[in-house]
């Protein structure tokens, strides 16, 4: 079976793939910035002894560095760089559009990205065929653009674009690269009135990642399998 590293794992949509791969067999390495809080993440490693919890603070090079540490030699077949917050959802005039939150909003959502994989993209080759899927958004496609929540679209264009320059320079390497808009989906995040459930969502991304090859390595689609324009 395989070994599937999802960040973020402890609510929402990585809670939700992180139950899907659990009940697959799959050994699940989920990671969360504070274990001791992840209540339900908790239950799910209760239920599932091939589950695991791991700390990792996806903003912190230290964190990833002490993580990738632990992993060193394994080898990992599906890391999912899920980890991300919204931020403000008004336009020009929200005043909580602050200097200070765009820089902490971009470090979870692109930042750590990017330290995600540079960490573990060893642990991912080692697999023979490892593949690596970003957690991104349809919101960050500039075709999708609707003059609001500036900083969550600009900050999921960019984790789309690292996901297309991961593609091109892991391809050679023998690992796909795949960008995921996950629907709107009904968790904290996407609200109660979102389009779907989480496991609706977790489903279809699990599918769509495991369609993923060297062949379509740089995709941008919807958990059903629908293109976005970057």
């Amino acid at each position: 079976m395989i070994t599937c590293l999802i960040t973020g794992a402890n609510r929402g949509i990585g809670l939700e793939l992180a139950r899907h791969y659990a009940g697959s067999g799959a050994t699940v390495l989920a990671t969360a910035r504070h274990p001791e809080t992840a209540t339900e993440l908790a239950k799910l490693a209760a239920a599932h002894p091939t589950l695991q919890i791991l700390a990792l603070d996806v903003t912190d090079p230290v964190s990833c560095e002490r993580l990738a540490a632990s992993l060193k030699g394994r080898a990992i077949d599906r890391l999912i760089a899920n980890a991300g917050v919204i931020g403000p959802r008004g336009g020009l005039a929200d005043p909580t559009n602050t200097a200070k939150l765009w820089a902490d909003v971009l470090a979870v959502n692109v930042t750590g990205v990017f330290l995600t994989v540079r960490s573990l993209a060893d642990n991912v080759t080692a697999a023979k065929g490892g593949r690596i899927a970003i957690i991104s958004s349809r919101m960050g496609s500039s075709t999708a653009a609707a003059g609001s929540s500036y900083l969550y679209r600009a900050s999921k264009a960019a984790a789309a674009n690292l996901g297309a320059n991961f593609a091109t320079e892991l391809k050679p390497k023998g690992v796909a690269v795949g960008v995921y808009h996950p629907g709107w989906v009904k968790t904290d995040m996407g609200g109660a009135g979102a389009d779907i459930a989480p496991a609706v969502s977790a489903a279809g991304l699990a599918q769509r990642i495991e369609h993923l090859s060297l062949t379509t390595t740089g995709v941008f689609e919807d958990y059903a399998g629908a293109p976005i324009a970057y």
